[in-house]
């Protein structure tokens, strides 16, 4: 374990180093004069000479690179261009509401696709499976910005239960507040997401249903359900822990639409603001952070698969 453990840390910095010099060289390699794209076409030659000193766009790739990465090493994903502040400063603020939006919509999808998952694999050929599978297969197929548009409508114009846009400028010195404000685009992610999963969660099952040691628990007497729920599912849970962080990845990616969407102060929204503005040393950081998490994510993932799976644990 310990040497899988290595190996798989050892791909991991990788990854982050091969993402940080692809993500450096995007930004740099750009069509044009990159000091005069962040100024705008408005701007003065000084302007855009001041912006490339500050940028050290004299210097060497090499040079830049190392400088940026340094920083990095040290904790320092940047400063903003526009208005000076830390890249990092600014992201661990809006983490806190991006983060909780990833979890609470990371906890909707698997409390309804596990069990959706499982019943319409187990009820296969039944109206009951028949209707979660295909309800599964709509919702996998309905655009995220749709689907938020259309919980608005229901629960925030209809029904007023629950807030359409924002977050509340206490933050979350009004707990209550700040969960109301991200039920509906939890929700939104979480369903989409969660359709998806469901789909792989009745592939892995009717995959299990069809394993030696369910047919052989069921011969011994046990039902057939039964004999799932026992010895199929502990292998179904493996099979999802795995795709998580591919679910992860998916959320990230829904929370910079949905964030725009019900105007949530996070880490989505204001990439997508950097982006706009041309705020090439945040965009950089950003993009960086994200990727961080993601791979992250997926090392974590397969420690805990590699440590739940006994067949893996015999073998290292």
């Amino acid at each position: 374990m310990i040497r899988y453990t290595l190996t798989r840390l050892a791909l991991l910095l990788l990854g982050l180093f091969v993402a940080s010099v692809l993500i450096f060289l995007t930004l740099r390699v750009l069509p044009g004069d990159v000091a005069q794209l962040i100024a705008g076409t408005n701007s003065t030659p000084e302007q855009a000479d001041a912006i490339r000193e500050r940028l050290g766009l004299g210097e060497p790739l090499v040079a830049q690179y190392v400088d940026w990465i340094g920083g990095v090493l040290r904790g320092d994903l940047g400063t903003s261009l526009l208005t000076g502040s830390s890249v990092t400063d600014e992201l661990v603020q809006k983490a806190q509401v991006t983060v909780p939006l990833g979890i609470l919509a990371l906890t909707i999808a698997l409390a309804f696709s596990l069990p959706l998952g499982v019943i319409s694999a187990m009820r296969r050929g039944r109206s009951s499976g028949t209707a979660i599978s295909v309800g599964s297969q709509g919702l996998a197929a309905v655009p995220v910005v749709w689907a938020g548009m259309m919980l608005v409508v229901v629960f925030a114009v209809w029904l007023g239960w629950l807030p359409a846009q924002g977050f509340p400028r206490a933050g979350w010195s009004d707990p209550a507040a700040a969960v109301r404000a991200l039920v509906l685009p939890a929700l939104t992610i979480g369903i989409v997401e969660g359709a998806m999963l469901l789909r792989f969660v009745r592939s892995a099952t009717l995959q299990a249903v069809g394993q030696d040691y369910v047919r052989t628990a069921a011969a011994k007497g046990l039902t057939r359900d039964a004999a799932l729920i026992r010895h199929g599912l502990p292998n179904v849970g493996l099979s999802v822990v795995t795709v998580l962080g591919l679910q992860v990845a998916g959320i990230i990616v829904g929370a910079v639409v949905i964030e725009q969407l019900f105007s949530l102060p996070g880490i989505g929204r204001m990439l997508v603001a950097d982006v706009s503005a041309r705020d090439l040393p945040k965009v950089q950081g950003e993009l960086l952070a994200l990727t961080g998490f993601v791979l992250v994510v997926g090392f974590v993932v397969d420690l805990v698969h590699r440590a739940l799976d006994p067949r893996q644990r015999e073998a290292s």
